[in-house]
């Protein structure tokens, strides 16, 4: 079943179509159980019958703590990722690093099983999958990826889930001012070469939801009847005001495309901040899309619709796996 997504931009079939337009899969927070286990192939096998340029996982190939993060299971999920018919790019999640302390989960060190994700995913410049694409890593953090298809730059970003690893352990806290270092310049850089290059877009994704809300405009946040904001010391706060600089002086289509809270939705959650008394603050950045991935325990997945000659350029349907539908 393939039910178009009219929330946002729908291509329009009548003159406007462009010979660079490709579709790609998104995934991501599968395989928490033995039934999502069941599912993941049927998933899977759906995707390997479409015609796609490549597949993006959203990370979080296990629960958080009711399976351990052992070598043997990382090496299992490498086998079932390459097994995709198309190129398959992977971005971590903090199940299968942060979440890791946890003694349900084996009680590893957090930062060795990072250590090892490297190892295993991220060991050579090119995508898993039995059709590989060539991808820029970012040294020292390999895990950070870049590639270019159709006029669009795309790029992924290791932000998590569980906080963004802070306010666990002193070397938590450590690891994390050191990543999200990293993934600021990879961003900038990204974003310096999609306006070099004349890009038609921007696509990030990251594991984590950045939770946009907790830094909504005042009145944004009656309207929608946000609650409160956390009083926790928050992980991507130092994030978002950068994102909407890049994004704000870009101009062009972004798309920013997470996992993590399990929850499929398109919307348009940064605003500019601005200047107290500035005309524009408060106001949606318009050419900012957030696509948040269906996750456990639905096992479907989203196609998106790249075309480069339509002013939108992103598009969305979703793709329902008949055989994981819910029949209770």
């Amino acid at each position: 079943m393939k039910i178009a997504l009219a929330v946002l931009a729908v291509v329009l079939l009548c003159g406007c179509a462009s010979s660079d337009r490709f579709d790609f899969a998104l995934i991501g927070d599968q395989q928490y159980d033995e039934e999502s286990e069941a599912q993941f192939p049927r998933l899977m096998a759906d995707i390997d019958r479409a015609e796609v340029e490549f597949v993006v996982h959203l990370g979080d190939f296990k629960p958080g703590t009711s399976l351990p993060c052992t070598d043997e299971l990382f090496r299992r999920r490498r086998q079932q990722l390459d097994a995709s018919r198309h190129a398959l790019i992977y971005t971590p999640g903090d199940n299968e690093w942060t979440d890791c302390q946890n003694p349900k989960a084996g009680g590893f060190v957090p930062e060795e099983r990072l250590a090892k994700l490297r190892e295993v995913f991220f060991s050579t410049h090119e995508s898993l999958g039995r059709r590989k694409l060539a991808l820029e890593q970012q040294p020292q953090f390999p895990e950070n990826l870049r590639w270019r298809r159709g006029g669009v730059l795309f790029m992924t970003l290791h932000i998590i889930g569980s906080n963004n690893n802070l306010g666990r352990t002193p070397e938590g806290d450590a690891e994390q001012r050191d990543r999200m270092a990293a993934n600021v310049a990879w961003m900038r850089e990204g974003f310096a070469l999609a306006s070099k290059e004349n890009a038609a877009g921007v696509a990030i994704f990251t594991q984590a939801n950045p939770r946009f809300e907790r830094v909504f405009p005042g009145g944004r946040v009656s309207a929608l009847g946000i609650g409160p904001a956390s009083t926790t010391p928050s992980g991507y706060a130092d994030f978002l005001p950068l994102l909407e600089r890049e994004v704000a002086a870009y101009r062009k289509p972004v798309l920013f495309l997470h996992g993590d809270t399990h929850y499929l939705r398109i919307d348009k959650p940064l605003f500019r901040t601005g200047e107290k008394g500035g005309g524009d603050r408060g106001r949606q950045l318009e050419n900012f899309t957030r696509v948040e991935v269906y996750g456990y325990p639905e096992a479907h997945w989203l196609r998106v619709t790249v075309n480069p000659g339509h002013p939108a350029v992103f598009s969305f349907t979703e793709q329902i796996v008949d055989a994981n539908r819910l029949r209770r």
